[in-house]
């Protein structure tokens, strides 16, 4: 990490590569699933750029600005004054957190590239943004619950604007600029919050619930970022089945969202679309299971990326060719 002056914008390069010597293509990282455009994350509005206000332990929460800046190196941007040299090294620590960048993915590489039809993935794909916390994580994923994007789109934003810390340089107004709320200003709002300005309807309760839990120190959501060695993928499972509102298709959800890639995320929109990327009607979950089981604990990552491989263009896949 470079120092940067007081007259001299923040920033820090890195290498697009994995622990492995894997390739990171920063815009397929960043338009790895659609809560990468849910504040305090949005992608820019020039072409590979990803916004994210982080929070940052000990220091007020920063907005970045990460890119790519030449080619196989990305670069960090922080948005206001200079940090100082811990603040910068914590803000860097978490945009390595988010982007995943220490995550092996070689071992998925090294099974995809035996797949006709996702061979495609070893350019750099499968790294999937993930949030500071895992407490983001499930709050956002209970806002996907049953309803439209939209309705997902509102909640969030919501929840950011008026319950978020600001960063230097954010707007007076939106949810921009601001960090995702803790447990404790989540568990501080009232009931008339989540029904009136969030307008979670049912999810109001389970996120009031939830944050209450976190805040008084009776659930910590944190232990569940831990290795499998640690906690079993099964544990895990029954761990996240245990809080309230969250179901089979949350759980697989969120354990993709912690790098825990053994179950996929089977809901309204990955059936049919795998159904119509196959040229058939509709697919049973087992014979859809069983189509990616040789990826083994990859295989619920294998599933996501044959589903949103056309997310940026592409060479297509075999069964897109076939058609």
């Amino acid at each position: 990490m470079r120092e940067a002056s007081v007259r001299e914008a923040w920033s820090v390069e890195f290498p697009l590569a994995g622990p492995g010597g894997e390739p990171v293509n920063l815009e397929r990282t960043f338009r790895s699933h659609g809560l990468a455009s849910l504040p305090p994350m949005r992608l820019g509005e020039k072409a590979g750029v990803l916004e994210v206000t982080l929070p940052v332990y000990g220091f007020r929460p920063r907005t970045v600005l990460v890119s790519e800046s030449r080619p196989e190196h990305g670069i960090v941007n922080a948005v206001g004054p200079p940090p100082e040299r811990e603040e910068g090294e914590r803000l860097f620590a978490a945009v390595r957190r988010v982007l995943r960048l220490d995550e092996d993915l070689s071992g998925f590489y090294s099974l995809a590239a035996g797949d006709p039809d996702l061979s495609w993935v070893t350019r750099g794909a499968g790294r999937m943004v993930r949030s500071p916390t895992v407490f983001e994580e499930v709050v956002k994923t209970l806002c996907t619950t049953n309803c439209a994007w939209s309705a997902t789109t509102r909640m969030v934003s919501a929840l950011v604007e008026h319950l978020g810390e600001k960063a230097p340089g954010a707007p007076p107004t939106g949810p921009w600029g601001r960090a995702f709320p803790t447990p404790e200003a989540m568990a501080g709002a009232g009931e008339e919050f989540y029904r009136d300005l969030v307008r979670a309807g049912y999810r109001g309760r389970y996120l009031l619930a939830l944050s209450s839990s976190v805040d008084s120190g009776e659930l910590d959501l944190e232990s569940l970022d831990e290795p499998p060695e640690k906690l079993p993928d099964d544990e895990l499972e029954r761990r996240l089945l245990a809080l309230p509102g969250v179901g089979p298709y949350a759980t697989a959800h969120v354990m993709m969202m912690l790098g825990r890639y053994s179950r996929l995320v089977l809901d309204s929109w990955t059936r049919p679309t795998y159904a119509r990327l196959v040229g058939r009607d509709t697919v049973p979950d087992l014979e859809i299971e069983e189509r990616f089981s040789g990826f083994g604990p990859y295989r619920g990552l294998a599933f996501w990326l044959y589903l949103t491989q056309s997310w940026i263009e592409e060479d297509p896949p075999a069964a897109l060719r076939a058609l």
